[in-house]
């Protein structure tokens, strides 16, 4: 069994209220619902930055394309 780690945030209750409403309308608990939101942005932030380290090793190995050519 893995271990978790209990973080947590403050929220203006705006934003909790519709944690709430979003949670109990697919049946699960807030918990699960923040544990998930936050799961998915470290993921997708993740990809990003794998993203743009790939941009840059390209730079850095020379493989860039002149944007400033004129088409004629």
């Amino acid at each position: 069994m893995s271990k978790h780690a209990v973080i947590s945030a403050r929220i203006d209750p705006e934003t909790l209220a519709t944690v709430d409403r979003i949670a109990a309308e697919q049946g699960r608990s807030r918990a699960w619902f923040v544990a998930n939101a936050v799961k998915q942005v470290a993921e997708q932030e993740s990809r990003f930055a794998a993203f743009v380290e790939a941009g840059r090793a390209d730079i850095a190995a020379g493989r860039v394309v002149d944007n400033n050519i004129v088409l004629t």
